[in-house]
């Protein structure tokens, strides 16, 4: 007997539009082609009908859920499409883009906890995707829904972004799969080499721009809006209908417990945006009864956030971003930042920087006991063990820190790291390869030493 997976009520009509997100009265189809209220000029957001998600139990969704996570039948395998009817019910089964995104693994950080005195801390890997980073899981939504509108007909040659690395690589690897020309536009010498190769082996048109991220968003807003390419950045909402579906997996990798914090690193803040949105729709749909506190992380050298935070949100003002290793969030002027601020104030929510020293020793600390992240996640890990230095976090607390990419991506930075490369940075936990002659004494005496001493790092603490 084949694996029968579970649906729900088949009464039920899902359906999901594009709203402004300053209240403006009307909404827009998700096959529009729109990303800016017509007429506030405001962000536009996905609001679900939430009726329809309400007549079927909350419990019998958790059951769905399970029936069909990971599993082989298409497309509910995907981690994101598993949860359809909550994404993007408007798309056509047949019409998916899917690399079986999501399903990436809550790691127990157990060695790290110790350390920090947190034996509750957790790290969510969504660098274990596809193209090694989160945001497959708001490709996936975003270029299925231009599969769709090519299918209906509508006139988009191509889909564009600007990216700092990540986001150009999923959106030329899911374009690739759909049959779609890609087109990203990077800041020159800003990006790793291999986020670089990404879309080129992927075969998108990619633009290397002399400037920085926020000068190539000002460029691809301009090329997409004069010329009917489709816009793939976070300011285009379907992104964060796939991104949400984070929260859902922790709390489904949880047997449906809310962790008491979550720590994210913030950049355009479209992440924020999804990881509040994804637990406050499980909320009102009955699936879990409160909410975690949510930390934003932010690089010293890229804390437009963090500043506004230090003034109650009262005001944001966007900064020039310097350059910093978490190079993925040096963003001075983010595009969600109106409504990574309303997620941060019904989470209880708060902000915190870390300096390049800070987040390149919190890499490796956690390297050291096994993680493999980017410096962007370091940035995350940074902030939440200044908040225990502060006491800000109870030490029996459930947090959950978001890893965004894989650390394969980042191999200079940790090779710089670990050879004391990189400016400002002591690298005091710094492991070069020992040079030794082909001579056995020379190499047991070697071996020894640094044996004992290995041996006296992971001896017990009293």
């Amino acid at each position: 007997m084949g694996l029968q997976l579970k649906f729900p009520n088949p009464a039920a009509r899902y359906r999901a539009s594009f709203n402004c997100i300053a209240g403006c009265h009307g909404e827009h189809e998700l096959n529009e082609v729109i990303y800016q209220c017509p007429r506030c000029r405001d962000l536009l957001e996905v609001v679900h009908e939430i009726e329809p998600l309400r007549m079927t139990p909350p419990q019998e969704w958790k059951d769905i859920f399970d029936s069909r996570y990971m599993r082989t039948v298409w497309p509910y395998g995907s981690g994101v499409w598993g949860k359809k009817e909550f994404v993007c019910p408007n798309v056509s089964d047949e019409n998916i883009v899917s690399t079986c995104e999501g399903g990436s693994n809550l790691y127990w950080a157990e060695q790290l906890g110790k350390q920090w005195g947190l034996p509750d801390l957790w790290v969510k890997l969504c660098g274990n995707s596809h193209t090694g980073s989160f945001k497959d899981l708001g490709m996936t939504v975003l270029v299925s829904m231009v599969k769709q509108m090519r299918s209906e007909g509508k006139n988009i040659p191509a889909v564009a972004c600007a990216s700092t690395g990540d986001t150009s690589a999923a959106l030329a690897a899911y374009c690739a799969a759909a049959g779609i020309p890609a087109i990203v536009f990077l800041p020159k010498n800003k990006v790793s080499s291999a986020q670089l190769v990404q879309p080129l082996a992927h075969g998108a048109i990619t633009l290397a721009i002399d400037t920085d991220f926020d000068g190539c968003m000002a460029i691809v807003r301009e090329i997409t809006g004069r010329n009917n390419i489709y816009l793939a950045n976070s300011m285009n909402s379907l992104r964060v209908e796939g991104q949400k579906t984070i929260s859902f997996e922790i709390c489904e990798q949880f047997d449906w417990e809310i962790p008491d914090l979550v720590v994210i690193p913030g950049g355009n803040l479209g992440n924020v945006t999804a990881l509040g949105k994804g637990f406050l729709m499980m909320r009102d749909v009955g699936l879990i009864e409160r909410l975690p506190q949510i930390l934003c992380a932010q690089a010293e050298h890229a804390n437009p956030l963090y500043q506004s935070y230090l003034r109650g949100f009262e005001s944001f003002e966007p900064v020039s971003a310097r350059p910093t290793l978490a190079s993925a969030i040096q963003i001075g002027n983010p595009v969600s930042v109106k409504k990574a601020i309303r997620v941060l104030k019904q989470f209880n929510g708060a902000v915190e920087q870390a300096t390049e020293e800070e987040l390149a020793e919190a890499a490796a600390e956690g390297d050291l006991t096994g993680l493999y992240n980017c410096p962007h996640t370091a940035v995350a890990l940074a902030a939440l063990r200044k908040w225990l230095r502060q006491g800000k976090v109870r030490r029996d607390a459930r947090v959950v820190v978001i890893s965004t990419a894989h650390g394969l991506k980042f191999t200079s930075f940790k090779t710089r790291y670990h050879s004391s490369q990189l400016e400002g940075v002591q690298s005091l936990l710094a492991n070069p390869p020992i040079e030794v002659p082909a001579k056995y004494d020379v190499v047991r005496d070697t071996l020894m030493r640094a044996l004992d001493a290995r041996m006296a790092q992971f001896a017990p603490h009293s």
